[in-house]
Order: structure tokens, then sequence, then C-alpha cells
């Protein structure tokens, strides 16, 4: 195969670009983030913020310290498409993503196989050329997990129907097999910080309780904010027919309690999806 290396977009402003300095603050923020309790089940899917590191790491570490704990060798990362408009999923094709912690590879059978499963999946290169929701993710998992390999999934539509049918294709194809499912989603844009607070609860809400079609009736209904709102109702929905009957609310924050600034803020959620031992897989 001929190597198709997607370079970073971010080194440098979103993270920092060097390799020792990113490694250094991703352990600085995996240290500041409290160990997780994962006795009694096991990790299906991570939700976690996709700003850049100053503003949200802090609320990622939550997330990916259960990965210290629990560590994956595959990865499905689902996240939205900013820039460019399309219908369904695009699946990349690239054979890895670059960082300045080195490349992570994509797996190329895993990806075709996906994309084989269901006309919602496409390949939509400018879907993922400028996106930042993905890339943003790959350092932690790099630092977390060091050998890995991912799928990389950017959700054009955010619809009730797309998050259906991307949720039953991804539980087929990955039945019976070890990976982990990352949602990528901010929540409330710009709001003065009570009021962001309190759109960000009815999100945390409906995330604590499990309740994907809550979620989505509050995000077709504008009583929620969540620039990655479908991507979590698809990964919900995925996680539960792989098992997953529980979700752990793991760290919220807003971009105001970093900078101070609470006149316009952005919501950070670091969540986890999780199989408890006495559970059995259903498809729904």
């Amino acid at each position: 195969m001929v190597e198709d290396i997607r370079p970073s977009i971010l080194a440098g402003t979103w993270y920092p670009g060097h390799p020792d300095r990113l490694r250094a603050q991703i352990q600085g923020f995996l240290k500041e983030a409290p160990d997780p309790d994962v006795s009694g089940g096991e990790l299906r899917a991570l939700v976690v913020p996709h700003a850049g590191y100053t503003y949200s790491g802090g609320v990622a570490a939550h997330a990916y310290k259960w990965l210290l704990r629990q560590p994956f060798r595959r990865v499905v990362i689902v996240a939205p498409s900013h820039r460019h408009a399309f219908r369904g999923a695009s699946i990349d094709r690239k054979t890895g993503y670059e960082t300045p912690l080195g490349v992570a590879p994509v797996d190329p059978v895993l990806s075709d196989a996906l994309r084989q499963l269901s006309p919602v999946f496409s390949y939509v290169p400018e879907g993922h050329a400028q996106e930042h929701s993905l890339e943003i993710q790959i350092p932690f998992l790099q630092e977390t997990l060091r050998d890995f390999s991912l799928v990389a999934i950017i959700q054009g539509s955010q619809d009730e129907e797309t998050s259906e049918e991307i949720s039953r294709a991804l539980a087929r194809g990955l039945r019976d097999k070890k990976v982990l499912l990352v949602a990528s989603t901010d929540l409330s844009h710009f709001h003065p910080y009570a009021q962001a607070r309190s759109l960000d609860k009815r999100v945390l809400d409906r995330v604590a309780a499990f309740d994907e079609a809550g979620l989505m009736q509050d995000l077709r209904g504008d009583r929620v904010e969540a620039c990655g709102g479908g991507i979590l109702v698809t990964v919900m929905k995925t996680a539960r027919r792989l098992g997953a009957d529980r979700a752990r609310v793991l760290h919220y924050a807003n971009s105001g309690d970093v900078t101070g600034d609470r006149s316009g803020v952005v919501g950070y959620l670091a969540a986890a999806l999780i199989k408890q031992e006495t559970s059995g897989e259903v498809e729904r």
C-alpha cells in the first residue's frame, strides 16, 4: 500500500508543535485528572471535547486517563464536520495521521469493511482535509495507548436518521471486536457563563441517564446545543448496541473556567459509556 499520510493542521496552534512540549502538556493534564474507577464494567466509548488543548485538554484528560487502565489496540473516532457540508459520513482513506508524536496508522481493513456495510458511508476528502475535531484527539490517544490503529469517521449530517443508520452499521461491523468508540463534541457556544452551564446541564443529564433518544429530541427542539450532538447520539446508540448499559459523566467545564472571561463561553464534556459485567449485548 502506498503511504498517504495526513499531515497535522493543528500542531503549533491548537496544541504544541514540539513533541516534548506536547507530551509534557498531555501528561500534565493526565496527572491533574483523578484516577477513574474502572471496576465493575468494560469501557465501550468515550465522549471528549475538541477545542484547543489550553481550553479543553484538562477536561479531555478525565476521559483519556481511563485508557491507562483499560487499553485498546483499535479506536473508531466519530467527529463532526465544521467546514464542509455533506450527507452521511465519510471514512478516511488516508493511511495515517501525523502529529508531533509520530504517525497514528489508519486500520485499512476495518475502515474498508465498515465502508461496505452501508451507503451512509463514503469517502469525502474535503470533509477531512481541514477538520480539527478528529485530529485533536490523536495526540491524547498516542500518549495513552502508544500502539493503536484508528478508523477516522467524519459525520456530515447529524439528523436522527443518519445517526441511526451509522449506528446500525458500526454495531454490525464492530460486534465481537475489542474497539474503543470516541465521540468528539463540544457543547454550547458563546453564551454567558450561567446560561451556558444551564444549557449544558441538560446535555449532561441526558448523557448520565444514557438517554440518547431524549438528547436527540432536545437537539431537534433547540433546547440544548452541541456542535457534535448528532455524533454523540450516534456513539451512544452504537455503544448501547455493543452492550453498554451505563454512562458516567466524568467532568464538565467551560472556557470561562480556564480564561476567566465569562461573557461568552464554550462548554466541554468528558464521559464514559460502559458495559456492566452482568449485562449482555443487545441489537436494537
